[in-house]
């Protein structure tokens, strides 16, 4: 056993587990699937869009306890109140239960898709495994994360529906670059150049969304614009306040503030595309998400 892991079988008990896969965070997971669904005009398949959901959020959890697997060495030393460093939870424990996330996911997915299901599915898991794994000391790394988000809402089109969903999905992995930039300095600190650009970015990406929404019926344009702007706000503040004061307590709130902005920013998508009674769901989980984020940590 290495220095400064303590390790104990298994899990002690429920909350270490949703320490683990940041639970609060899986609230932003569903909009992926529905901006994709909304996109390619599938929102009455109501239960296709449901096991999509499911896999997409399975999958997600899975890239959440893989990525403390492959982070316990330096979680030891950066990080010792992580569930894995902290002994709560055992490395075999989570890398076998990413392992079983990942496959329900791909199950989940065929069960909705049929075997052409895979054809995104394969690539979202190795995207996952692989940035976990392999991918975050590279020069691509943001990229990389950023493709798992893109892959998401194509999950929702479906590989014979992609084109249409391809703008949205372009918005979503913009942002999520633009969060994974912020995430590589959140536990050293930075200088305010790094939170200048994420502010830029997200300015750009707001602006992207409000873009998709101008053949939107008025109302629903109406929504997809304040959406947009919510998140911009939102968003916005946090790297702002680290422009400010670059601590990683200030970029460990922007990363935080960027997982929770995907809601409004899908939501606004979705109300650009027209739904507005998907919008006003995934808007609605933004609170939440909020909430429960105070309990437990997102980054």
């Amino acid at each position: 056993m290495q220095r400064g892991l303590r390790r104990r079988p298994g899990i002690r008990r429920a909350g270490d587990l949703a320490e683990l896969v940041r639970l609060p965070a899986v609230l932003s997971v569903p909009g992926d699937v529905l901006v994709g669904v909304a996109a390619s005009g599938q929102l009455g398949n109501v239960g296709r869009t449901a096991r999509l959901v499911g896999s997409s959020s399975l999958m997600y959890l899975a890239g959440m306890a893989l990525n403390d697997y492959a982070d316990r060495e330096i979680d030891a030393v950066e990080r010792p109140s992580r569930p894995i460093p902290s002994g709560r939870i055992s490395p075999e424990f989570a890398l076998g239960f990413a392992g079983a996330l990942t496959m329900g996911s791909l199950a989940l997915a065929v069960s909705a898709d049929g075997r052409d299901a895979l054809t995104v599915a394969w690539p979202l898991a190795a995207a996952v495994w692989g940035y976990d794994l392999f991918g975050k000391s590279t020069p691509v790394a943001s990229l990389s994360m950023a493709a798992c988000r893109g892959l998401d809402v194509i999950m929702g089109s479906g590989t014979r529906n992609a084109v249409a969903a391809l703008p949205a999905a372009a918005v979503v992995t913009a942002h999520i670059t633009v969060v994974t930039e912020v995430s590589r300095q959140e536990v050293t600190g930075g200088d305010a150049s790094v939170s200048k650009r994420a502010l830029a970015g997200t300015v750009a990406v707001a602006s992207a969304s409000a873009l998709l929404s101008q053949r939107a019926p008025k109302v629903a344009r109406v929504a997809a614009l304040g959406l947009a702007g919510a998140y911009g706000a939102f968003v916005g503040r946090a790297h702002v306040d680290a422009i400010e004061d670059p601590t990683p307590a200030r970029l460990q709130k922007s990363v935080g503030a960027g997982i929770m902005g995907l809601m409004p920013l899908e939501a606004g998508l979705l109300a650009g595309s027209g739904s507005v009674v998907p919008a006003a769901g995934v808007a609605a989980l933004f609170p939440l998400a909020r909430k429960m984020s105070k309990r437990r940590k997102v980054t």
